[in-house]
């Protein structure tokens, strides 16, 4: 998941830096790892030039932050991204999630509504609707990961098979329309973590299956889930992939369709994963949003 913060006196050129997040006093666990980048974005000010804080957490299990006796489920994650905000980003932030980090930031803005300025949901995991297919690699892979044993056994043989840079290009092939619009740095910045990931992270299977564990049973709890979406009072952009094979894009219309208040953006040849494949797409779409449907979100992250 992402969180984004505006301020004034916007940089000329974008800085990044990596660091760790603040560390809570209550707890010797790392504290999650994180990437801050400033740029200027369109002006969303009046008059006023602004710049854009985006740090990139590494939620439990995920990235570099290891669970050290934490959860990796998605509400354990909902928890871990509210406090981070809180002490962080001022408080507030318009949050943008991919995927799981979809599900994970609606959660967040339902359960901590004042942590939650505004919502970009980038191929966000929602419930399936009955008439959206079914595709057949990605219905064996939760399949085995669903079951307690099956899931580790796949998972580590899968690595074993394929290697840090097969893997990366299975996965590519998976999420992207066309994997061949992700830059080549991009593809080698994830062999490589994919090598220190199998090589040094032990704990890395069990978490992530315990996350994808914590998904289904999210989304089986139809019901509970969608009115936890009902109960969200920030702005919010939809951006969805049509070719997505992970997350049908009737999924994405179905939510449209029951927030008519949020803004939906379907990108027609693209996968799950549009800012990996068209990022100077999903940028402009972003920063459009926050200069016009979503701007009360970008105040509300200000003040």
């Amino acid at each position: 998941s992402q969180a984004s913060q505006s301020q004034s006196q916007s940089p000329q050129q974008p800085k990044t830096s990596t660091q760790e997040g603040v560390k809570d006093p209550n707890s010797d666990t790392t504290p999650p790892q994180l990437q801050m980048i400033e740029f200027a974005p369109p002006q969303i000010h009046d008059g006023e030039e602004t710049s854009v804080i985006v740090s990139a957490i590494d939620l439990v299990a995920f990235g570099r932050t290891p669970p050290e006796g934490r959860s990796a489920s998605v509400v354990a994650n909902a928890e871990l991204l509210a406090r981070f905000i809180g002490s962080e980003m001022s408080g507030s932030a318009v949050v943008v999630g991919n995927s799981m980090g979809g599900m994970i930031s609606l959660l967040t803005a339902a359960r901590h509504p004042e942590n939650v300025a505004g919502l970009v949901l980038v191929d966000a995991a929602l419930p399936r609707p009955s008439s959206a297919s079914i595709d057949g690699t990605v219905a064996v892979a939760f399949a085995a990961y669903a079951l307690p044993g099956l899931g580790e056994i796949f998972l580590r043989a899968r690595a074993r098979r394929l290697g840090p840079e097969r893997f990366v290009h299975e996965m590519l092939n998976l999420v992207c329309a066309d994997p061949t619009r992700v830059p080549p740095e991009l593809v080698a910045a994830h062999v490589a973590f994919a090598r220190e990931r199998f090589e040094t992270m032990p704990w890395a299977d069990a978490a992530f299956l315990e996350a994808a564990r914590s998904l289904m049973v999210t989304l089986a709890w139809k019901r509970r889930f969608v009115a936890s979406i009902d109960s969200i009072t920030t702005p919010g952009l939809i951006l969805q992939g049509a070719r997505d094979r992970l997350v049908p894009v009737e999924a994405a219309r179905a939510l449209a369709k029951r927030r008519p208040d949020w803004t939906l953006e379907i990108y027609e040849d693209v996968g799950h994963a549009p800012q990996m494949e068209v990022p100077e797409r999903f940028a402009s779409s972003v920063t459009g949003w926050l200069a016009g449907a979503g701007k009360a979100a970008a105040f509300a992250a200000i003040s």
